[in-house]
């Protein structure tokens, strides 16, 4: 003999039931079990790949940074050179001029003129 299926009516669907998770229990949703199970693979792996990107994203931006540190130290050892470059240019153009560096410092000479003598000339 066959199995006969009686039409029950169920109740209607609630907010509260979907809340709950009683809609699964349901007979016309035990049919489709298959196809929330698939949605429910398929979430799970846009979950993972956005978690996936997201790790990517924090990688990208630590190398972002680290690229801005060795580029200011780029300019910085640049700046280094072209001085060093400078000074041995110059270096050059005074030996070559035959100039030579002094030893020692020139003095300074301070002339104090007293208010006295300077109006008597």
């Amino acid at each position: 003999m066959a199995k006969r299926t009686t039409y029950r009516p169920q109740k209607k669907l609630t907010f509260i039931d979907i809340i709950k998770g009683n809609f699964l229990n349901r007979d016309e949703i035990k049919i489709h079990y298959r196809y929330f199970l698939l949605l429910f693979v398929l979430m799970m792996a846009m979950i993972y790949s956005n978690h996936l990107v997201n790790k990517k994203i924090k990688i990208v931006n630590a190398l972002k940074e680290e690229t801005e540190e060795y580029k200011s130290r780029n300019a910085y050892a640049q700046s280094k050179l072209i001085k060093v470059k400078m000074e041995s240019e110059l270096g050059k153009e005074v030996a070559r001029d035959s100039l030579m560096t002094l030893e020692s410092h020139p003095h300074k000479l301070l002339i104090k003129l007293d208010s006295t003598n300077a109006k008597t000339k």
